[in-house]
């Protein structure tokens, strides 16, 4: 029998160590809109009093912070928050600015890179000659502890590669980082050396401060590229072995050598790449899009469900913001029972919860993720 009444540090661990919880772990992603308004009707001070409130196993994010070139001053290693007055301006020099959507109650703001510094450059030569790349020494890694201690009893996320080609494509411009995969590709080559380079060296420095293999803590790194559309690939197998698998690779056994585990975060139909991402080794696999093509719950399962923790599936493009509760807990259920069987499954929404998600269904999800023991 599980241990009852785990920490969600412990929930965690029985998972990623393919052991069966007391119950499944919860996770939540949400926009800054969606996290005031649950706090709001849910009269919480604080997140830390929502993660309760709610019974979130929530993994608790630490970071560096920002100490260089003030013309640089949107760290984008802390959280957005809309109208909070931030720079425009991030440490790889792109620019920004808020875009709103929706109307009323389901209004929100999502921040948009606007500026690309590296898209005026022809050859590796210019680049280097005329760019500044973002250095570790701009950040304090002296606070990394006492965040740490904050996070007592949740899981740490700390670290990785996040989506070096969306870097790519902010330093570029979306159409260009695109021709240039085939037009220019010593230009994405060089670039995305540069990104994963200093995300490795972040990684490190991060780990030096937290020593996951002797602090008993659970530790994280997030490790993603979106590879995937609603239909399939975004880029051809030759591409993604060229340019993306070696380089996850390298911080994937960083963190393996260093007693972490691995979140690897890939959008929409990505089955086909699925055997080499796992081949890297990763350990947990987000967000698990299952009305995607191929994305089927029970043969992902059936799969790999020996060799990867599920996080997610919780569907957000139909079922959350568009469901009614009753379908919200059905879901619930056929996640449970077909991703959590035997263990391996952390339940969470598919991507952010979205200013149009009612709360009613949100609320519906954790209620009756707490009820469903697993088998």
């Amino acid at each position: 029998m599980p241990e009852v009444n785990m920490r969600p540090r412990e929930r965690w661990f029985a998972v990623l160590t393919h052991r069966k919880p007391d119950r499944i772990p919860m996770d939540c992603w949400a926009t800054e809109e969606v996290t005031r308004k649950l706090m709001e009707y849910l009269r919480c001070k604080n997140e830390w009093d929502l993660w309760k409130c709610l019974r979130v196993d929530k993994a608790i994010s630490v970071r560096p912070k920002y100490i260089g070139p003030r013309e640089r001053g949107l760290d984008l290693f802390e959280t957005f928050v809309p109208g909070a007055g931030q720079s425009d301006t991030d440490f790889y020099g792109c620019r920004y600015r808020d875009i709103k959507y929706g109307t009323g109650s389901n209004a929100g703001v999502y921040r948009e890179c606007v500026y690309h510094p590296l898209a005026k450059y022809r050859t590796v030569k210019e680049i280097e000659e005329d760019y500044k790349w973002p250095r570790v020494d701009w950040f304090d890694y002296s606070v990394i502890p006492a965040q740490v201690a904050l996070a007592e009893e949740y899981p740490v996320m700390a670290g990785g590669y996040e989506d070096p080609f969306m870097w790519y494509k902010y330093l570029r411009g979306d159409q260009q980082a695109f021709i240039d995969l085939i037009r220019h590709p010593e230009i994405v080559h060089h670039c995305l050396d540069r990104i994963c380079e200093f995300r490795y060296e972040n990684t490190a420095r991060i780990y030096e401060q937290i020593s996951p293999r002797s602090s008993g803590m659970v530790v994280l790194s997030y490790v993603t590229e979106d590879l995937g559309m609603q239909q399939g690939l975004m880029f051809s197998l030759d591409h993604i072995h060229e340019y993306f698998l070696p380089r996850m690779k390298r911080i994937i056994d960083f963190v393996h050598n260093h007693g972490g585990f691995v979140f690897h975060h890939d959008d929409g139909a990505i089955r086909k790449v699925l055997p080499d991402l796992i081949g890297n080794g990763i350990d947990v696999l987000n967000p698990v899009q299952w009305r995607c093509k191929g994305m089927e719950r029970e043969g992902l399962k059936r799969d790999f469900g020996d060799k990867i923790v599920f996080h997610g599936a919780m569907d957000n493009q139909y079922t959350l913001p568009f469901g009614s509760e009753e379908e919200v807990r059905h879901e619930v259920r056929d996640n449970i029972s077909i991703l959590g069987e035997g263990g391996g499954y952390i339940l969470a929404p598919c991507h952010n919860l979205q200013s149009n998600t009612p709360l009613k269904n949100i609320i519906a999800m954790y209620e009756e993720g707490h009820k469903v023991i697993p088998q």
